[in-house]
């Protein structure tokens, strides 16, 4: 209750100091409530009544509210999950509740510095051992309740330094987490490197973590583990941006941290990333490498793999979120135990009035990710060892694979074509540990958009997956109306074979769909009736399990 009640009494705070500074108090927020009325049971599907916590009314929803004035900022956010939408209510039911979970204040009273008390999310680099976010479709939430603090005390040099401890979901873990960050914008000490837009930013982290040695290990029958009360984690970074070309490179490395991800090894963990682009008159170039191992940082050691709390950090996966449903129908979940990770991309914008660009141009795109096991294949090697001993460049199974082109085409004023290829490779038995080896899938996708007048445009999908997988082939239809600026209407079907039990596939089944939106100035609202198939919810390499379900849905957004 005192975790609740803090974001209020931090906020209160904040308001008074606002108003008594007499400088202007702005205040704005936003209301997102996600529901489901009457979820029935559809047993084609794998639909049942019982699992829901509430036979009329499920809802996610969030209220936030943001005041801000010259020398005072704060946030509060209210939350509604007594009755989770399907998915979030997780086998330990940790997701449900009610209360005020999040506050902050910040103070912008000391010249280029600013203090931020209560909860806040923090990002160091690209999250190798430091990313506190929030995002919602997945039921991410890991922020921090302590003090940050951000200053520039020069030209071209920022310190961030914060301690806290971390939420998971309506509790606050009692471990300490507390890091540092600078980084140093080079081109703000050379006028060359501005009148020419060139940037070199270098940056440097530190993180730790302190958990008491508190759990019952046992390596064997008779000896307990010792387990290091603190664990650091350092991360180095360089970019170079001149003109097109864009170089970024970082290297983070762990002290040893025995978990329950890593089976309680003392193994160091270890990140290193290459990233390049180029773009350019229609021209766009990218190509990434990642290798991790033993890097997932926790703050409660003891935690659950299938757990999505706790986690300190972020391991992006170098994959593409996929937007279509069938080329999303099997999404990557980026593996902690390690991985090479590759991933190349290729755009081009034909001109108009060109060969190949006709009378208004052509967009050619083309991607592919490559995810690769360490050399031996996710083994963490025995309980209380030095971990599994991987090479650096050996690598081991293909993980995840996939080859896509697309093309954008208007074929006249009202009228244009999307078209899709993919191929892809989706390791089943790694990244579901379920399964029998690779699913290996061809998907076509054509999207067609035409513009009757300002107000109507009609958008339709045809999507076909087909492999020789026993999953089986799947098939997706869309047709969508929209009438600007209010309103839009969509109906969907997918087709393919339900799977009724993990890895084993029952009859067809259709997953149909229709929805109707209405946008009024500040608010939205949709209503949509039909069958959702049990899957994977995916962004960024981190991933929730959907079951199946059946009913009337609304989704609620209003900004104020």
């Amino acid at each position: 209750m005192k975790a609740k009640l803090l974001g209020l009494m931090l906020c209160a705070s904040a308001m008074a100091m606002a108003q008594e500074e007499n400088k202007g108090l702005t205040l704005s927020g936003s209301v997102q409530s996600d529901m489901m009325i009457a979820p029935q049971t559809d047993e084609a599907i794998g639909a049942f009544e019982d699992a829901y916590d509430n036979k009329y009314f499920l809802t996610n929803t969030y209220v936030d509210v943001l005041g801000q004035s010259k020398y005072v900022d704060f946030g509060v956010r209210a939350e509604l999950t007594q009755w989770p939408m399907p998915g979030f209510n997780d086998t330990y039911n940790k997701f449900k509740g009610w209360g005020v979970p999040n506050g902050w204040v910040k103070a912008k009273v000391i010249k280029n510095t600013e203090v931020t008390l209560g909860t806040y999310y923090e990002q160091f680099g690209s999250g190798f051992i430091l990313r506190s976010y929030e995002e919602r479709s997945l039921g991410v939430d890991n922020s921090i309740l302590g003090a940050k603090v951000v200053t520039h005390p020069f030209a071209g040099v920022q310190i961030k330094a914060l301690s806290g401890i971390q939420r998971s979901y309506w509790s606050w873990e009692k471990n300490l987490v507390s890091g540092a960050d600078v980084e140093f914008s080079i081109e703000d000490w050379f006028e060359g490197m501005k009148q020419s837009g060139t940037r070199f930013d270098i940056g440097a982290s530190w993180v730790n973590k302190h958990e008491s040695d508190d759990e019952d290990v046992m390596a064997d029958p008779t000896h307990k583990l010792r387990l290091p009360a603190y664990v650091n984690a350092f991360d180095v970074r360089a970019q170079l941006q001149a003109g097109s070309v864009s170089v970024l490179a970082e290297y983070a490395r762990k002290t040893g941290d025995p978990n329950k991800l890593n089976n309680y090894t003392y193994g160091e963990g270890s990140a290193a990333m290459l990233s390049m682009s180029y773009a350019n008159k229609g021209l766009s170039i990218l190509a990434q490498a990642k290798r991790s191992e033993n890097m997932a940082m926790r703050s409660k050691r003891s935690e659950s793999p299938l757990c999505t709390a706790y986690y300190i950090n972020h391991m992006p996966a170098f994959t593409l979120d996929q937007t279509y449903a069938l080329a999303a129908l099997y999404p990557y979940a980026t593996q902690v135990e390690g991985e090479w990770a590759f991933q190349g991309g290729l755009g081009y914008n034909f001109k108009r009035k060109t060969a190949l660009g006709g009378k208004y141009g052509t967009k050619v795109k083309l991607n592919y990710s490559l995810v690769k096991g360490l050399e031996n294949n996710g083994a963490t090697g025995n309980i209380g060892s030095n971990g599994a001993g991987n090479s650096f460049f050996k690598m081991g199974d293909t993980y995840y694979q996939d080859l896509d082109v697309q093309l954008e085409k208007r074929l006249s004023k009202s009228f244009d074509i999307h078209l899709m290829y993919m191929y892809q490779q989706y390791n089943k038995s790694i990244i579901q540990h379920e399964g029998t080896g690779s699913i290996y899938s061809n998907i076509f996708i054509a999207e067609g958009k035409y513009k009757f007048d300002r107000r109507f445009t009609l958008r339709a999908e045809a999507q076909y997956l087909t492999t020789k997988h026993e999953s089986g082939d799947w098939g997706f239809g869309l047709l969508e109306l929209s009438v600007a600026p209010y309103l839009m209407f969509s109906v969907s079907d997918m087709i393919g074979h339900s799977e009724v039990k993990a890895g084993e596939y029952g009859g067809i089944a259709h997953y149909y769909n229709a929805a109707a939106t209405l946008n009024m100035k500040s608010h939205r609202i949709m209503l949509s009736y039909g069958r959702t198939r049990a899957g994977f919810n995916c962004t960024g390499g981190v991933c929730r399990y959907v079951p199946a379900s059946k009913g009337l849905m609304i989704n609620y957004n209003y900004n104020f």
